[in-house]
């Protein structure tokens, strides 16, 4: 039987733990502060059931769930943590001064933590051996990616043992190996959308039409491979280094062009106004279910291919 999985903090992120880590076959107890976190979990669970039975996630029991008001109780006898509490030092260091005595030997806890860095974290232990950053993308049910880290005060082994325990699960995970803010994806993410921003409050496109440029441009290619493996082979057999001598100068050109805007009050009522003219009719909920479905056709259309070139 494979190891149980604590679950603390119970919100989007780590109730779409919870039926990941069911799906892959364990058992999962959960612990969340919130008066209604059974029904909400159970219902997030009820609703993600589907789609991962799809995408091959067939040995699991959505029922193989327990409940914990006391996190320390819901840790004891887990092998693995994932931790999703709200991203507030002070939540994340009095849950773990609570557990830390709890935890078997060898217990990993990984944080999903997008925007604390390891160190800030750490500083709520005693011994911080068993932490490491195991920060995934919204829904951690869907998207692959966690990105995973440890230190020179992370536990020998712990961050292995956190890349086994994901992949086992389906993810694919990266190392990140010096600390930033943001780590890797979310750094990516947010250049893009900052360019995004100058495009839209400057008046080159609209919101929709630079979101659209995204989704049927680039981000097909990028959903197949990297920005820097895609443009390898974007000058035929003469690879990057022809890419790099026939577009540096373009690129240069861009680079210096590049806007750098600030989330103030007006831009963020520009975006607002322009992202609820694009949803139209849709709802979060209609957007969300959108969303999710077009994210499992592609994992499932793509699956074979990625298991070919493993």
């Amino acid at each position: 039987m494979k190891d149980d999985i604590a679950i603390l903090g119970a919100g989007v992120i780590g109730a779409s733990w919870a039926a990941l880590f069911l799906a892959a076959g364990h058992r999962v107890r959960v612990s969340d502060l919130a008066p209604d976190t059974e029904r909400r979990t159970r219902d997030y669970i009820a609703g993600a059931w589907p789609v991962l039975q799809r995408l091959g996630h067939t040995d699991g029991d959505p029922d193989a769930v327990s409940f914990h008001a006391d996190p320390a109780a819901a840790v004891e006898g887990a092998g693995f943590v994932q931790e999703s509490v709200p991203e507030r030092l002070e939540i994340k260091h009095t849950l773990y001064a609570r557990i830390e005595s709890a935890l078997a030997p060898g217990t990993v806890v990984a944080s999903s933590a997008s925007g604390l860095t390891l160190t800030e974290m750490q500083a709520g232990w005693q011994d911080p051996a068993p932490l490491v950053l195991g920060h995934p993308f919204n829904p951690p049910h869907l998207i692959p990616l966690v990105e995973v880290m440890g230190n020179d005060r992370t536990g020998l082994g712990m961050v292995e043992r956190a890349e086994q325990v994901y992949a086992a699960a389906g993810k694919v995970t990266i190392r990140v190996n010096r600390e930033v803010p943001g780590h890797v994806a979310n750094r990516l993410q947010a250049a893009l959308w900052r360019e995004a921003i100058h495009l839209v409050t400057t008046g080159v496109a609209s919101v929709e039409d630079v979101d659209k440029a995204v989704w049927a441009g680039p981000g097909l290619r990028w959903a197949a491979m990297g920005p820097t493996m895609l443009f390898h082979l974007g000058a035929g057999p003469g690879g990057l280094a022809e890419f790099c001598d026939r577009y540096a100068d373009s690129f240069h050109r861009w680079w210096e062009d590049l806007g750098d805007p600030r989330l103030d009050a007006q831009r963020a009522a520009s975006l607002v106004d322009g992202v609820t003219l694009a949803a139209g009719s849709q709802d979060q909920s209609a957007l969300a279910e959108r969303r999710d479905a077009l994210i499992a056709a592609m994992l499932e259309a793509t699956a074979p291919l990625r298991d070919r070139s493993e």
